[in-house]
């Protein structure tokens, strides 16, 4: 329990000295693009020093003896799917923020409202939501969405819509399929068993983390399927 009270500590003093860059980088997407980046990639390298965490990427298998490749760095991740990942802590989302370019995520616009990072969030193209006002207008956020896919980015979406803990299923949310049957997307399906090392509350526990990325579903997907996909290897 102590390193998590460490980690904790030095990622709240990290947040703290990142946050005049970000506000710096408020001049242009692009720079701000990269400082959130370094600023995910230190909460990684954080997470392994201190807790013990590391983590390791799964991309679908294409051989016979089911030995998964390695993501091939020419394909393009800019809007040709939606990721549809599972949620357990932070760790995933700073994984998936190094390794998915140009991306964007939908979330509560309340964590668009947090002084420097929140305005960070909005300059780089993160979308919020109102749920506190009931259902989401859907075609207004399809529209949102559609002006951040034309310019080439990629949604990352958690369809569980909050943290959930290992073990555990949520009801997928709707509001995936609308979009992808709206924008005409596939699905790419992302499991995780982030939260056995970085739970949302307790000690974290040294290891190696997995993050898996499934073989694409199409946009006419049930969302039973992408369940299925999102839950074969998460925790």
């Amino acid at each position: 329990m102590l390193r998590t009270i460490i980690f904790k500590f030095v990622l709240f003093i990290w947040f703290i000295l990142w946050a005049p860059l970000l506000l710096v980088g408020l001049i242009s997407s692009k720079i701000e693009r990269k400082f959130v980046f370094m600023d995910a990639s230190g909460v990684l390298f954080l997470a392994r020093i201190i807790t013990g965490i590391k983590y390791e990427i799964h991309y679908p298998s294409t051989n016979e003896d089911g030995i998964p490749f390695k993501h091939n760095i020419n394909q393009r991740l800019d809007g040709r799917s939606i990721i549809a990942s599972k949620h357990m802590s932070i760790l995933e989302v700073a994984i998936l923020v190094k390794v998915v370019p140009d991306y964007f995520f939908i979330m509560k616009r309340e964590l668009l409202w947090i002084p420097i990072y929140g305005w960070a969030f909005a300059r780089i193209g993160l979308i919020g939501v109102n749920r506190k006002r009931g259902a989401t207008n859907m075609n207004l956020l399809a529209e949102k969405v559609t002006k951040n896919i034309m310019k080439g980015m990629t949604l990352i979406i958690f369809p569980e819509g909050t943290r959930v803990a290992p073990g555990s299923k949520q009801k997928l949310k709707r509001g995936l399929m609308f979009l992808a049957t709206q924008l005409k997307l596939p699905i790419t399906p992302v499991g995780a068993d982030t939260g056995l090392y970085w739970p949302k509350h307790g000690k974290m526990t040294p290891g190696t983390t997995h993050i898996y990325f499934e073989n694409e579903l199409p946009s006419s997907a049930t969302l039973e399927e992408i369940s299925e996909a999102i839950n074969r290897h998460s925790a």
